[in-house]
């Protein structure tokens, strides 16, 4: 098929490559505008937008498509769909019009579960039991169009939304693949509904830890928010980030260091406590609990910020 690929993260950029392996045909790719990003803040194109250079394709980076000269570019290309994820921009009806076979979005969950900006997050912060791939026909609302294929993946208790993320990248993929080789044949579904729930965007202000809050809860935050914003929380007036840890039966006063080994420091929580086995001071490097306490020694009976 002739493709618009629209997308900008590592999520996009893997199906954007299983594509082109499958011998689609991308006749335009669109992508968010270079940001600036690192130490340095230097202008760093997108994922996709580095796979698109790699294979010589037509590149158009907007920084909206509201308008007619915006929306011109994708006018006279004569594609058969556009495929979209994770790209960044809502499409107006004009441009989702434009592909013979319309818009198809692979999206991070089971909708209409997790409609939005984070639903891998947001998943397995709610605690969910699995997630998957929902290819969908895309209509002007938010994830709410219709359903062609649903794709399950269990979450597992090691799962973070790193790992997932990479799981569903794949997955989504392969998906988008199957749907196109099978288009005339995939039912469309109207989405339910019931249980619709909506995955907001993250926010620095939700990391911070509230020791009291029980240790299942806060094992499901760090694991949500890992790589970002990664769950935090300060001791002696120093923001420490906790990138891994699991809930143990003990208890304590929450927030207070109650054990110590030479693997993992204990932190009481408001029911259960969690085992940290790896932290990272502000300005340091993410360290094994091990290696952390080397360097900056800890004592049982120290608290941590309640939030």
């Amino acid at each position: 098929m002739k493709i618009i690929f629209a997308g900008t993260p590592d999520f996009a950029a893997e199906a954007l490559k299983t594509l082109i392996t499958a011998g689609h045909e991308i006749v335009m790719v669109l992508t968010q505008p270079d940001r600036p990003s690192g130490r340095g803040m230097k202008l760093t194109p997108s994922a996709v937008k580095q796979v698109a250079l790699e294979h010589n394709l037509p590149i158009y980076q907007p920084e909206k498509l509201r308008t007619s000269d915006q929306q011109a570019p994708l006018i006279g290309i004569a594609a058969d769909v556009m495929v979209v994820a994770a790209y960044g921009l809502i499409l107006p009806q004009i441009i989702l019009d434009l592909p013979r076979f319309g818009c198809l979005n692979i999206h991070a969950s089971l909708l209409p579960r997790w409609r939005g900006a984070a639903p891998i997050q947001r998943a397995i912060l709610a605690g969910d039991p699995a997630t998957g791939i929902t290819i969908m026909q895309m209509d002007a609302g938010l994830d709410t169009g219709d359903m062609l294929s649903i794709h399950t993946t269990p979450i597992t208790l090691d799962d973070n939304a790193q790992t997932l993320h990479d799981k569903l990248a794949v997955q989504g993929a392969q998906a988008i693949v199957h749907a196109l080789a099978h288009l005339s044949d995939l039912p469309r579904q109207v989405q339910p509904t019931e249980g619709v729930t909506y995955a907001a965007k993250l926010s620095k202000e939700e990391a911070m830890i509230d020791w009291s809050q029980s240790a299942k809860q806060l094992d499901l935050k760090i694991r949500a928010f890992n790589p970002f914003p990664s769950a935090q929380s300060v001791l002696n007036g120093n923001m420490i980030k906790i990138w891994r840890a699991n809930p143990v039966e003990n208890h304590g006063t929450a927030g207070t260091i109650i054990a110590i080994d030479k693997d993992a420091i204990t932190v009481a929580c408001g029911s259960g406590a969690l085992r940290i086995t790896e932290l990272q001071k502000s300005g340091g490097k993410r360290l094994s609990t091990a290696a952390f306490l080397a360097g900056s020694p800890l004592e049982v009976g120290m608290q941590f910020d309640i939030a």
